[in-house]
């Protein structure tokens, strides 16, 4: 158990961010290259080896989440007492609740039932179903200490990711369990015995117990309006209304403590549940600017619950939490190779014991720092739980007891294994999602242009539009360069790369009939990006009918993807698609992660693919003299095309034979499961 302290003269955060800067440069040089292109007319830039590399869409990710981080640690500064504390307490329990969506008001009744039990050396287990919402089933295991009076501590042990929930922790339990804990385990959903898209037939899920299903219905969440985060948060409440239902636990001695998923579970219902005294988080704790730098090459899964829309921009982070589990004590066990960044969990650790220590309650925080990748280590273990039993008044043990192996099967809570087959009439996760929605779709109509230009808005309509100058480091400009042209069947197909924010490079194309200078211009959006080889047919189709076509790649699409196929630890099956679904793989692809990172930095990637047609547009008027602008989308694309067309003046839609438009009401009433992962927004269910 100790503090480590940061090593002389190194700043890892200023690091990260020169590094970011350098990419940035770096694009500069990339501009450059797209003038030795290979000759095929649909390519603006050199091809970049394959591979994982820091592009500057990424950079610009991460430059915008280190900003975000300099307001929020400037608001932190700003603590001189526990009352400023107080009050910035309040604020950020606010946000915390407005970004999940709130919790349910009403705590229902629990309908607990004991199915089963097993006795073990000096405790035994009881299995336990409990309802936490009428009809939502949650599996747990209670582990009760034989020996002794009450009332004892208790512990809840929140789950991380693992295909069998609860029985993964089974060891930890134990180790409570022999110290003296009352322990209650529960499977979060999507994990264990609550599969919420079981297929009966197989005996598996139709995707995973780890993260696959988190991210079906994470992303159906955020268009509600809400994030998974609140229903698990929820689940573990109940859990601990279910304990103080026990005569046997005392309940002013409550600790929380588990691993990463549960880890983040931990540091949420810490922060949200006072009648939580102890919390000790493990692999989850570190600084939200390094995750959006570094979770593509490390843990590229989708995981909705821990992407609250605006956790970086609104200033909470996870330094944010541990401001909220203040004064309580607070142990952090982190993993010195972990994908949750150590530098990050070093830095949170840091800033939340010296206000810790500012107000004289500097024992109350600890960390430990193993020498291992993402796990909870027996080492880590018995130093957190030292920690939780010198603030419950528990006796001081120099070793761990040893614990008993059981096989999963001894630990299953239902008959069959599933929830959904032992109460065929209980309600999925997709049930409460829609009733959220449902629930809340009569509130004040929002529109896409409101939200548009709102937080975060760039401000394109005021840009200077100007010849690429060698450098991209020109604020509120459009900078562009001619990359070539050529002759298709009579058609012309001029090239351009524009430079806009500060380095993100914009390769375009514009397909007109030579000397047809004032016809209607269409802005033609391809599902992957701009148009390609095999979109030659219609594009011709448009140029008879009367237009000029402008196709682009916007950010992080098209030749601007990092040409890398994310693999899954836990499901490497997922990577094994051709390039172009693997990059968009909703369940753990590049586009699933850049696409949080917006959400975390609180500007939705479909508002910044709007941006980008605005930028195509305003270039098209000034630089192609494009009098009448209209927009078209090929198939999903069509979405985009809709929103850009409702957002940005002057700007026609046109609709094609395959064009198709996300509706997000829809897709949270029928429960639709997969669907393009770019599409995501916070609220969309109930946008105008």
């Amino acid at each position: 158990m100790m503090q480590r302290p940061r090593p002389c003269g190194y700043d890892y955060r200023s690091m990260l961010r020169i590094t970011s800067v350098v990419i940035l440069a770096v694009a500069a040089v990339l501009g450059t290259a797209a003038l030795a292109a290979p000759p095929d007319p649909f390519t603006v830039l050199a091809p970049l080896p394959d591979g994982p590399r820091i592009t500057p869409y990424l950079a610009y990710q991460t430059e915008m989440a280190w900003r975000q981080d300099d307001r929020r640690r400037a608001r932190l500064a700003g603590v001189r007492t526990e009352r400023d504390l107080a009050v910035l307490q309040s604020e950020l329990r606010s946000k915390l609740l407005r970004m999940i969506g709130g919790l349910p008001a009403v705590r229902t009744p629990l309908s607990a039932q004991v199915t089963g039990r097993v006795q073990m050396a000096g405790f035994h287990i009881e299995k336990l179903i409990f309802e936490s919402l009428p009809g939502l089933y949650v599996t747990a295991l209670v582990y009760v200490p034989d020996a002794g009076q009450g009332p004892r501590p208790a512990v809840l042990v929140a789950c991380g990711h693992s295909t069998n929930g609860k029985a993964y922790y089974h060891a930890l339990c134990q180790r409570l369990a022999l110290r003296g804990y009352v322990v209650i385990c529960w499977d979060t959903v999507g994990q264990g015995e609550r599969s919420q898209f079981w297929d009966a037939a197989r005996g598996r899920s139709r995707y995973n117990l780890i993260c696959g299903e988190h991210a079906i219905l994470g992303n159906l969440a955020y268009l509600a309006g809400a994030n998974l985060a609140r229903w698990e948060i929820w689940d573990g409440i109940r859990a601990l209304d279910y304990l103080l239902t026990r005569p046997e636990v005392d309940r002013a001695r409550i600790s929380i403590t588990g691993t990463s998923g549960g880890g983040f579970q931990t540091a949420f219902i810490a922060a949200l549940d006072q009648r939580i005294k102890t919390v000790a988080p493990s692999c989850y704790i570190t600084a939200l600017p390094m995750r959006v730098w570094n979770r593509i090459f490390k843990d590229p899964d989708s995981d909705p619950e821990q992407d609250p829309a605006g956790m970086i921009a609104e200033g909470v982070d996870h330094a944010g939490l541990l401001a909220l589990i203040y004064p309580r004590p607070v142990f952090i066990a982190a993993a010195a190779l972990d994908f949750f960044p150590i530098e990050g969990t070093r830095s949170t650790f840091r800033e939340a014991a010296a206000f810790y220590r500012r107000f004289g309650r500097a024992d109350r925080i600890a960390m430990i720092e193993g020498y291992h990748g993402h796990d909870f280590s027996v080492e880590n273990q018995a130093a957190a739980i030292a920690f939780l039993d010198r603030f419950n008044g528990q006796p001081v043990h120099q070793e761990l007891p040893s614990t008993a192996e059981l096989d999963d099967r001894t630990l299953q809570v239902t008959r069959t294994g599933q929830v959904t087959l032992d109460y065929p009439a209980s309600r999925s996760l997709l049930d409460e999602i829609r009733d959220y929605y449902r629930a809340h779709r009569k509130q004040p109509a929002r529109t896409m242009a409101a939200l548009y230009r709102g937080a975060g808005n760039a401000g394109v309509g005021q840009w200077r539009i100007a010849p690429y100058a060698g450098s991209d480091a020109v604020p509120s400009t459009i900078q562009w360069e001619a990359a070539g042209s050529s002759t298709e069947d009579g058609i012309a197909i001029d090239k351009y790369l524009l430079h806009h924010s500060g380095g993100l490079p914009m390769p375009l194309l514009h397909i007109h009939r030579p000397g047809d200078e004032h016809r209607r211009t269409l802005l033609w959006l391809g599902e992957i990006g701009k148009a390609r080889a095999s979109d030659w047919p219609k594009l011709k189709k448009y140029v008879a009918d009367g237009y000029g076509v402008v196709s682009f790649d916007p950010r992080g699409l098209g030749e601007t993807r990092m040409r890398y196929t994310a693999v899954s630890v836990d499901d490497p099956s997922l990577a094994m698609a051709d390039f172009d679904r693997a990059y968009a793989n909703p369940l753990s692809s590049v586009l699933g992660d850049y696409v949080y990172n917006a959400l975390l930095t609180g500007r939705p990637y479909l508002l910044q693919l709007i941006e980008d047609v605005e930028i195509a547009a305003r270039f098209s008027r000034a630089h192609l003299s494009a009098a009448r602008l209209s927009v078209a989308g090929d198939g999903d694309a069509f979405t985009l095309a809709h929103w850009a067309a409702k957002v940005l003046p002057d700007l026609e839609l046109v609709a094609g034979p395959d064009s198709r438009r996300l509706d997000w009401a829809q897709l949270v009433e029928q429960k639709q499961e997969t669907w393009p992962i770019q599409y995501v927004i916070p609220g969309g269910a109930y946008l105008q």
